[in-house]
């Protein structure tokens, strides 16, 4: 391939932040993202760029178009997913600016979740326009799609998501706090501290696959969650001991969240969302290894 001009990789470079910030919240897995984002590269390497007049448009539609694409290949094997399928866990840092919150609570692990039960049109649709201010006019063009079309799939888009969106407290302080408490209980199997601290309709999801032991259903109320996280404290998990694992509070999916190593691998992550109350609502526990890989390379991503 003919060598790229610097000026076009500097360009490239530029809204390479913005094309996986894109592609994640529509895939919902960094891998997948990471790969739209060299397929971006590809086709913006080959293409004609003195005619391109808007970069970051231009961009954005390849980005989204192949998104949308591999969304769509991998939605049966979703389908047949052996337990929850959860989003793939990635290091953040601390959003800041006017919408933090709002970019915060777009990456976070509940709304994912909520994401996935959209169409890939729809869902393309909701994070260019929700998320990154695209306007309907540069949607359509991005997407192949009519305006009308594609204020229909918004329309659709917004409404399901109003309908679940997580109504959480996004107080940073707070949530650390009930984050670093609970964990402390969960270790020391505390459950009256843990049924203090997680709401009565609670639900915890856990994902591992397949190929690690892990709830195959949702735990739905308080007694159950705390009773279940209080005997993970006690045992041994995936062969480690919990004398020796580590656990760390890091920024996960725009919010403080623990990851558990031991034997030189992460094992799990989990992630909470707080009730109005500052109760947890929600726990999302990944521990699929192959959803691991983002977290255990270290990289820290600006959405």
């Amino acid at each position: 391939m003919q060598r790229i001009p610097d000026a076009d990789q500097e360009v490239f470079d530029k809204h390479r932040n913005l094309l996986f910030s894109v592609a994640y919240r529509i895939f919902g897995t960094a891998t997948d993202a990471e790969d739209a984002v060299q397929d971006a590269w590809l086709k913006w390497s080959a293409a004609d760029r003195s005619k391109v007049s808007d970069p970051k448009a231009y961009l954005a539609r390849i980005v989204s178009n192949v998104a949308m694409d591999r969304l769509r290949s991998v939605g049966k094997q979703r389908e047949t997913y052996v337990g929850p399928w959860l989003p793939e866990p990635i290091l953040t840092s601390t959003f800041e600016g006017a919408d933090a919150a709002a970019s915060a609570e777009s990456v976070s692990m509940a709304m994912l979740v909520v994401l996935e039960s959209l169409s890939p049109l729809e869902r393309a649709v909701f994070v260019l326009n929700e998320v990154f201010a695209f306007s309907f006019v540069e949607i359509a063009s991005a997407l192949g799609r009519s305006e009308a079309a594609v204020r229909q799939a918004a329309h659709r888009a917004r409404g399901h998501v109003q309908a679940r969106r997580p109504r959480f407290a996004t107080d940073r302080t707070q949530h650390r706090q009930v984050t670093e408490r609970f964990f402390a209980a969960a270790a020391g199997g505390d459950i009256n501290t843990l049924m203090e601290l997680l709401s009565p309709d609670v639900t915890l999801w856990t994902d591992g696959g397949g190929k690690v032991r892990q709830a195959l259903r949702p735990v739905t109320g308080a007694e159950k969650v705390a009773a279940w996280f209080a005997a993970v404290g006690r045992r041994r998990y995936e062969g480690v001991d919990p004398s020796d694992m580590r656990v760390e509070v890091v920024e996960l999916n725009g919010a403080e969240g623990l990851v558990f190593s031991g034997a030189g691998r992460v094992i799990a992550t989990v992630t909470i969302a707080l009730d109005g109350d500052g109760r947890i609502a929600a726990i999302h526990n990944v521990a699929n290894p192959e959803k691991l890989r983002a977290v255990s390379a270290g990289r820290v991503h600006r959405l």
